[in-house]
């Protein structure tokens, strides 16, 4: 039997998209008869706060669907200062290893989860004493992607991460990568790298329309049957340029049935909270983020899903995670996102309307479109179950996966 760590500092049963993809993939892995180990923190994000049933634990054991999940310790703050998100990183870098070196026998796979890339010294250190063959999984670009962003501007610090980039590909047996332009990436600037796409997916029986029965997210949240919702649900951060959409709803303002929710949690949240007031904006809500059990009904409730990012060159290989959920719900896609996923989902699939990214203008052309051709709506909808289906549902990303296990 095939025995794989998975190394990563965010898991169930924190929301997001990397706790979900990994927790997916971990599940299908061990029922195809791999024994699975997952060593993570304590659960915080995205409030950074631990939550109520680990404050105060060093160490944590426990077992969800047959995974044997070990947590470790990590330090947590509100703060966005560089120095105290680098006390987060390098606090679960200690503590995994040391839980890790200490609670774990031999595997012979270790799967790291990467951003964090600090994550790496970790996973290096534990392939080394665990005996296993270290495969690191690439969901962004780090550290380019924060450099591109601005986001770390430290000289020092940045060469400290793209040589720990350098050292973390030339050991592993595989780089997998979420996107195909993220493997591409890594593939050119270090072509002895063997790198494999492993990209996200849906579980298309838990995001099935037809099972979803009574959805009363709208009463609950007082918006009307006759109302358009289009929805932002995700990461309220820096990369997702989120003014766009803020921008374009005040074109609408005398559109009474159009409605814009962003659903979530982040770094940007205040900033498009002021800057909605300063709009008056009416017809913008702000939601928390809920469960996943929570979110069929949520996307049942909703006529159409905004998934932008900022224009920048390094986003043209990014496939945001959202994507799937809502094309598996039949719910059409505007899509801010130019490259991979435009040509996958927009050219290819046929499952949305592509606008450019941060362009006001553009965006609400598109809204336009969808608000008066309903038809069209149901349509692109309809394709985006349909592709989603072809070529991402997660029980044949995972069985792939495992027969490229078996072969490494």
């Amino acid at each position: 039997m095939l025995k794989l760590l998975i190394l990563t500092q965010y898991f169930p049963p924190e929301v997001g998209a990397p706790q979900n993809r990994l927790f997916e993939l971990a599940v299908r892995l061990y029922k195809s008869g791999v024994d699975i180990t997952v060593l993570t923190a304590m659960p915080n994000y995205p409030q950074m706060e631990i939550y109520e049933r680990y404050k105060d634990k060093k160490y944590v054991y426990e077992e969800v669907e047959g995974l044997k999940v070990h947590r470790s310790s990590i330090y947590v703050s509100k703060s966005k200062s560089i120095f105290k998100r680098l006390r987060n990183y390098f606090s679960f870098v200690y503590s995994s290893a040391r839980i890790g070196n200490s609670k774990l026998d031999n595997f012979d796979f270790l799967l790291c989860e990467s951003p964090p890339l600090f994550l790496g010294y970790s996973a290096m250190f534990l392939a080394k004493r665990k005996r296993a063959k270290l495969i690191f999984n690439v969901s962004d670009l780090w550290p380019e992607s924060a450099e591109k962003l601005g986001v770390v501007n430290n000289k020092c610090l940045l060469k400290l991460a793209y040589n720990l980039e350098k050292r973390l590909y030339e050991r592993s047996v595989l780089v997998t990568g979420q996107t195909q332009g993220i493997c591409s990436n890594i593939q050119q600037r270090f072509p002895a790298v063997k790198t494999y796409w492993l990209p996200n997916g849906v579980d298309l029986n838990y995001y099935d329309p037809d099972q979803v029965i009574n959805s009363n997210w709208r009463q609950k949240n007082n918006f009307s049957e006759a109302d358009f919702i289009f929805l932002y649900a995700g990461i309220i951060g820096i990369a997702q340029g989120l003014e766009v959409i803020l921008k374009a709803a005040k074109e609408f303002k005398a559109h009474t049935s159009v409605k814009f929710v962003l659903m979530g949690s982040g770094p940007e949240k205040t900033k498009l909270l002021a800057l909605k007031e300063k709009l008056q904006l009416i017809n913008v809500t702000f939601l928390e983020p809920v469960t996943k059990k929570e979110m069929p009904s949520v996307l049942k409730g909703i006529n159409a899903a905004i998934v932008p990012l900022r224009k920048l060159d390094l986003f043209l290989g990014a496939i945001p995670s959202k994507l799937f959920e809502n094309l598996s719900m039949k719910i059409p896609v505007l899509l801010g996102v130019d490259g991979e996923a435009r040509d996958l989902f927009v050219k290819q699939g046929n499952c949305g309307l592509y606008f450019e990214p941060e362009n006001v203008s553009e965006l609400v052309k598109t809204i336009s479109t969808l608000v008066s051709d309903r038809e069209l709506s149901k349509c692109l909808g309809e394709n985006g179950r349909s592709f989603v289906n072809q070529h991402f549902n997660r029980e044949i990303i995972a069985e792939k996966f495992y027969r490229q296990l078996i072969n490494l």
